[in-house]
C-alpha cells in the first residue's frame, strides 16, 4: 500500500510543482506588461505616489498617449516603421524561399559552403559590422534613407530565414515534386504551385519573428539614420528613445509608459493570433531539418 501511493502521489506531485512554475514565470511576464498598460493612463503624480496602483476610472489620463504621439513624432514614425518592417518581411519570406529552395532541392558542390556562409551570417554581432556598412552606406548614398534601412535589415535577416526555411524544403518528399513534374509543371511552376504553399507554416514562423525584429529594432535605425534631421526615416524605436530623454527632463512618465504601449501593442497582437503557426513552423522546419 505506501509503495501504491506513493507511485500515483509522485507524479502529481511533479505536475503541482511543474503548474505551479508556470505560473509564476507568467505573472513574472506579463505583471510588467500590465503594470506599464495602466501606469500609461496615471498622471506622473499619482505615478510617485503609488507606483503600482491602479488609477481611478474617473480619473484616466488618455491624454498621455496623444502627448506621446505628437510631441515625439510617433505618427510619421510609426509610418515609418510599418513600410520599413513591411517592405524587409517580404524580401526576407521571398528571397529566403528562393534561396532556400534552391539549396535544398540542388546539390552542387558549393552548395554546402553558400549555406554555411549563410549560417555565418548569424554569428557576426552588429556591433562588428557596423563601421564597414556604415562606410558603405555612405558611399551608395543610402544613410537616411528608407532604402538603406531595408537593404540592411534584409540582408541581417536572410540566413535565419534560409536556416528554417531549407530545413523544412529538405523534410518535404521528393515525391511531390516527381509528382508536379509529371503533371507538367516545370522547376519554377513545381515551385510556386506545389512546394512553396506546403511551406506555410515556415515561412509564416519566419515573417513573424521578422516582423518582431525589424519592428524593434534599433541599433541599426540609430546609427544609419543619425543625420537624418527631418526623421523621414527614423523608425519608432528612436521616436520611443527621444521620448524618454524628453520624459527624463520633464519627469513626464506618462508619455513615456504609453509610448512604450504604442511601440509594443503591434508585436503582442502579431504573436497573440500567429503564435501557434511559431511553434508549427520550427517543429516541421528547423527540427526536422
Amino acid at each position: 500500500m505506501p509503495s501504491a501511493f506513493q507511485n500515483r502521489s509522485t507524479p502529481t506531485l511533479g505536475r503541482g510543482l511543474l503548474v505551479a512554475a508556470l505560473i509564476g514565470y507568467a505573472i513574472w511576464v506579463i505583471f510588467p506588461m500590465l503594470w506599464v498598460a495602466y501606469s500609461s493612463l496615471k498622471a506622473d503624480t499619482a505615478i510617485f505616489r503609488d507606483a503600482f496602483a491602479l488609477p481611478p476610472l474617473d480619473d484616466l489620463h488618455t491624454e498621455n498617449y496623444a502627448r506621446a504621439w505628437r510631441e515625439a513624432r510617433f505618427g510619421e514614425y510609426f509610418l515609418n516603421s510599418v513600410v520599413v518592417t513591411t517592405a524587409s518581411v517580404v524580401l526576407i519570406v521571398g528571397l529566403g524561399a528562393l534561396a532556400a529552395y534552391a539549396l535544398a532541392r540542388f546539390y552542387h558542390p558549393a552548395g554546402k559552403t553558400v549555406f554555411w556562409l549563410f549560417l555565418a551570417g548569424l554569428t557576426i554581432p552588429a556591433q562588428l559590422a557596423i563601421v564597414p556598412l556604415f562606410f558603405e552606406m555612405r558611399t551608395l548614398g543610402l544613410l537616411n534613407s528608407r532604402l538603406g534601412l531595408i537593404l540592411v535589415y534584409t540582408a541581417n535577416g536572410l540566413p535565419f530565414a534560409i536556416f528554417i526555411l531549407a530545413g523544412f524544403f529538405r523534410s518535404l518528399p521528393r515525391g511531390l515534386y516527381e509528382a508536379a513534374v509529371i503533371d507538367g509543371c516545370g522547376e519554377f511552376a513545381a515551385f510556386w504551385r506545389v512546394l512553396l504553399p506546403l511551406a506555410r507554416p515556415a515561412l509564416v514562423t519566419v515573417a513573424i519573428f521578422q516582423f518582431i525584429g525589424v519592428w524593434k529594432e534599433y541599433f541599426f535605425a540609430f546609427m544609419l539614420t543619425s543625420g537624418d534631421v527631418d526623421g523621414g526615416a527614423r523608425t519608432l524605436p528612436l521616436g520611443l528613445a527621444n521620448l524618454s530623454i524628453t520624459a527624463q527632463y520633464r519627469s513626464d512618465y506618462g508619455s513615456l509608459f504609453a509610448g512604450i504601449v504604442l511601440v509594443t501593442l503591434p508585436i503582442l497582437v502579431v504573436y497573440l493570433l500567429l503564435q501557434r503557426q511559431i511553434v508549427k513552423g520550427i517543429a516541421a522546419g528547423a527540427l526536422k531539418g
